[in-house]
């Protein structure tokens, strides 16, 4: 026998290079390179999009909201350079300039113009109306459910609207800012101390001017920034999720803390609906969208009014935090606290 029959390792120890580079890769070798090769491929593809805090907004929303500032600077700024409004007489104790026709820069910086008196004046009041148009039309909410607890929702804002502006166990909260802050009735306070009215004439601006009284030397919440943010923010959050879900348009999803700490999408905790044709962003809003649009689309334009004549920045400013303090309430806190999502649920869920 030879060498190599005596020793069969020796032949496949000494291989030359030559033999080495012609001889093919083991199976498993080409098993074990074709599965890595397989598994590289599959993590390369793009991996799920980061959910949204439950905290905060969402993106859409939070670009939503940054309107709102962004008008009331631009006021501040259009009033600054426009030679009609800096020259205009200005009446601090009424955060407004003076009244005159005549004298005054512009027909909306007067407080007798038709759409401060038929609409802002009465804002409330559209706003409800135009939400209760969309509520009882859209198909959306054709369940009782899904009315009643837009009907809750709608219930929590109207409350802080009412605590802000008209009652809060006695003074709206304005009002007891303004007091807090310094201010006081001139006129009718003279007339509680020699008798000829009562101290409720004093504590409410309603009613100091109704006695003829003068509301000056604190520090005046906008009620008008307050009363337009939070009515038509409201109504851009009632009305945009339904729509855009009837829309099949939702890009991005809130998210909530579930019972159990976990958070999920809030889909999870809508309605299975059978399925609906695609329809246009127009045909998804409705009627009672279109006229809830129309109310937002006025608001948007007497913000912007109010951000150049009437009240400082500062008034402004905290008009604008007031209203969001109450949305955040409304539409963020429930996301985050289950309990009080059970009760007043999310719009388009």
């Amino acid at each position: 026998m030879s060498a190599s029959a005596d020793h069969p390792e020796a032949t496949r120890r000494y291989k030359s290079p030559a033999d080495l580079s012609r001889t093919s890769p083991p199976a498993s070798t080409t098993t074990r390179h074709a599965r890595i090769t397989s598994t590289s491929t599959t993590t390369t593809h793009p991996h799920p999009s980061k959910r949204n805090t439950p905290y905060l907004p969402t993106p859409t929303e939070l670009a939503l909201l940054a309107l709102y500032p962004t008008l009331l600077l631009f006021g501040a700024l259009f009033s600054l350079v426009s030679p009609e409004t800096r020259a205009a007489p200005y009446d601090r104790a009424r955060q407004a300039h003076v009244q005159d026709a005549a004298l005054a820069p512009s027909y909306f910086a007067r407080k007798d113009n038709l759409f401060n008196v038929l609409f802002v004046k009465r804002g409330w009041a559209w706003i409800t109306a135009s939400f209760f148009v969309f509520v009882f039309t859209h198909p959306a909410l054709r369940h009782n459910w899904a009315r009643v607890r837009a009907s809750v929702r709608w219930g929590v804002v109207t409350t802080w609207w009412v605590f802000v502006t008209q009652w809060f166990f006695g003074p709206a909260i304005i009002d007891r800012g303004f007091r807090w802050s310094g201010g006081r009735c001139e006129v009718a306070e003279d007339m509680v101390k020699e008798g000829e009215a009562g101290a409720k004439d004093v504590m409410t601006a309603a009613a100091c001017k109704a006695s003829g009284g003068s509301w000056r030397g604190g520090h005046d919440i906008s009620g008008h920034v307050f009363l337009l943010v939070l009515g038509s923010f409201f109504l851009v959050q009632e009305v945009g999720w339904v729509a855009a879900r009837w829309a099949k348009y939702v890009r991005e999803e809130r998210s909530v803390v579930m019972h159990d700490g976990a958070v999920k999408g809030a889909a999870v905790e809508g309605r299975k609906e059978k399925d609906e044709e695609e329809v246009s962003a127009l045909e998804a809003l409705g009627h009672g969208g279109r006229l809830v649009a129309a109310v937002v689309g006025l608001s948007a334009w007497m913000l912007l009014m109010t951000a150049i004549y009437f009240h400082t920045w500062f008034e402004k400013l905290t008009g604008l935090l007031v209203a969001l303090a109450g949305l955040y309430l409304t539409y963020i806190l429930p996301r985050w606290v289950p309990a009080l999502r059970g009760i007043i649920g999310l719009p388009g869920i």
